[in-house]
């Protein structure tokens, strides 16, 4: 459980900061599309992270910590 911690902590720090950054895209008056994809990257971002998450917990739980002693 200990190495599970610091990638769950740094990707809910990570989400948090992409939703703080869609919320400040409604206070700017820019044109549409830029808004959009103000939007849609940070988004995409939040969806990498979860995936990541989730494939690092795949890992640990399966015993390769270092991904490093592949090579």
């Amino acid at each position: 459980m200990k190495k599970i911690l610091p990638p769950v902590i740094i990707t809910i720090i990570l989400i948090v900061y992409f939703i703080l950054f869609i919320s400040g895209v409604n206070y700017i008056t820019e044109p549409l599309w830029f808004r959009l994809t103000a939007v849609i990257v940070p988004l995409a971002f939040i969806g990498v992270s979860i995936y990541v998450l989730i494939e690092r917990i795949k890992e640990i739980r399966s015993g390769e910590e270092d991904d490093l002693s592949k090579y």
